[in-house]
């Protein structure tokens, strides 16, 4: 695949709206395009390619050599994007007519040519490209295609077009390395299943429906078991003979960021959990979790500081056994005896939670809150461990959201097929001296006649741009609701909200009445008195 093929296929996710639509597309180029560029292009969008000597700095040190300075800034501080900007303001030299490259062609070149070399070589290839080509060159080298694909979007497609079912592939998805040869030649069924050995593979998690009242009525309290909901990120425990690895739900290796949980890992088999900073025997708010996340190495300080631990759910496999067919009452059992025998440091079981009444873990449930706590799973006593979220199996029964009314600060344009709205929102609300202070950012909630009527809003009411993002006049007050309010020195409120979305637009509120940093602040949960 030439590197024009790949830009025009970006171009048509970025603006392809729904999931489905985008399926058929990667489904059409899994189909169409030859190996490796297939498996190239599938590692690009999955983010699994990385190319250490071509840095942003890099190539606007490129870009500056042919292009007047202030021209440069003015259109970067415009535009606000590195690879955008670049693919309109290039000017390639004047008799350039070599063919564009193949994917395969840019992956062997940059990591083969020394690092001196590889300003010259990006140059030559942006002087043979068109707009488009420049960009996804620049994306690609950059990454970050941010054209609305996931990994797991990208292994449906494949499950799709080969008939082959998700889960499998998923099984076999940290076994195989780009460009994924060995992967397609089994989904085209010129090869056997790519076996990863003992390799620490990421299995398919098990997932939940949130409970609503109408499916209340029909559970009995007996079929049922209760957990805990924990505020940290589910995680996947991996390891054996063959390595060890920690994954996030989506199937990320985050295992660089929690090197104390991987050694901690002394064992054969694959684990369920939430992932916790623990403080003694209390659970720590989810802002402390957050110095964590997406990091590829940490500190001593920040392993002291912020220690983390892992709060077991459920065993999939032990050795080599594969307990997933198991009801979760057999699998639990195993669990409390697996820990009993093994004793990992850093883990610890999650309890059950008693209950004899739906009623009685409804009162629970009320308390969660007062506890730092999400809220409840349900699990059925005799439900095996089945991939993705099968309805009726599990439940999760989080506890009611709180609400603040914020005024919003800041937008910025999204990403994939909200790249040309503004559908990123900063808020804030008022301290006590009259200034505006943020508290956080959403970017969901809203319906799209909302969304279009809030980038008209934001396109006429901007006072300051600071490169993609715009500052706003104080106009727009949103309802924001979120799970929990968290000290937080990140903000300059001194306090920042978990999952916070957009509940409703007020329209019909002044600026003026939005809430206080202390009304907030009220609401912190295990906050120093």
């Amino acid at each position: 695949m030439s590197l024009p093929a790949f830009a025009e296929l970006l171009e048509r996710l970025v603006f392809t709206p729904g999931r489905n639509a985008k399926l058929a597309l990667l489904r059409q180029w899994f189909a169409d395009q030859p190996d490796p560029e297939r498996g190239i292009g599938l590692a690009a969008l999955t983010e699994e390619l990385t190319f250490s000597a071509a840095k942003p700095a890099m190539i606007r040190e490129i870009v500056a050599a042919r292009t007047d300075p202030e021209l440069w800034r003015m259109s970067y501080d415009y535009v606000g994007d590195l690879a955008e900007t670049v693919a309109l303001i290039w000017q390639p030299r004047a008799g350039v007519n070599a063919p564009p490259p193949l994917l395969s062609e840019v992956v062997e070149a940059l990591e083969t040519t020394p690092k001196a070399e590889i300003p010259a070589l990006l140059a030559g290839w942006l002087d043979t490209l068109d707009a488009g080509a420049r960009l996804a060159l620049i994306k690609l080298v950059t990454g970050g295609l941010r054209v609305g694909v996931s990994a797991r979007l990208a292994r449906v497609a494949l499950a799709e077009w080969s008939d082959v079912a998700v889960e499998e592939i998923e099984e076999v998805w940290h076994g195989v390395e780009p460009p994924y040869t060995t992967l397609f030649q089994w989904l085209s069924g010129q090869a056997p299943r790519p076996d990863p050995r003992e390799a620490p593979v990421f299995r398919p998690l098990m997932l939940a429906h949130p409970l609503e009242e109408a499916d209340i009525a029909a559970l009995r309290a007996e079929d049922w078991r209760a957990e805990w909901k924990w505020d940290g990120i589910r995680v996947q425990l991996t390891a054996g003979p063959g390595g060890r690895k920690l994954f996030s739900r989506g199937g990320e290796d985050i295992s660089a960021a929690f090197p104390e949980i991987l050694a901690a890992m002394e064992f054969h088999a694959v684990l369920d959990g939430e992932l916790l900073v623990m403080r003694g025997e209390e659970v720590a708010p989810f802002a402390d979790l957050q110095q964590r996340l997406n990091r590829k190495s940490v500190t001593a300080r920040m392993l002291k500081e912020h220690p983390a631990s892992v709060r077991l759910y459920d065993i999939l496999i032990d050795g080599e056994e594969d307990l997933r067919p198991l009801p979760f009452d057999a699998r639990r059992a195993r669990l409390e005896a697996w820990h009993g025998r093994v004793a990992p440091a850093r883990m610890d079981v999650s309890p059950l939670v008693a209950f004899d009444s739906l009623d009685a873990l409804a009162r629970l449930r009320d308390g969660a809150r007062a506890a730092s706590i999400e809220g409840l799973m349900l699990k059925r006593g005799d439900a095996p461990y089945v991939a993705g979220r099968v309805k009726g199996l599990w439940w999760k029964w989080k506890r009611d959201p709180l609400t603040v009314d914020a005024v919003l600060m800041y937008a910025q344009r999204g990403h994939g097929k909200r790249s040309s709205f503004y559908s990123d929102y900063t808020f804030g609300v008022w301290r006590e001296d009259g200034e505006l202070v943020p508290i956080g950012k959403a970017y969901s909630g809203y319906t799209d006649e909302e969304l279009a009527w809030l980038d008209r809003w934001v396109r006429n009411n901007t006072v300051n741009r600071f490169g993609p993002v715009r500052e706003v006049e104080r106009g727009v007050v949103f309802e924001v609701a979120f799970d929990a309010a968290q000290l937080s020195s990140r903000h300059k409120s001194g306090v920042a909200l978990r999952f916070p979305r957009i509940a409703r637009i007020r329209r019909d509120k002044p600026v003026e009445e939005a809430d206080r940093l202390e009304a907030v602040l009220a609401l912190v949960e295990n906050r120093p008195r």
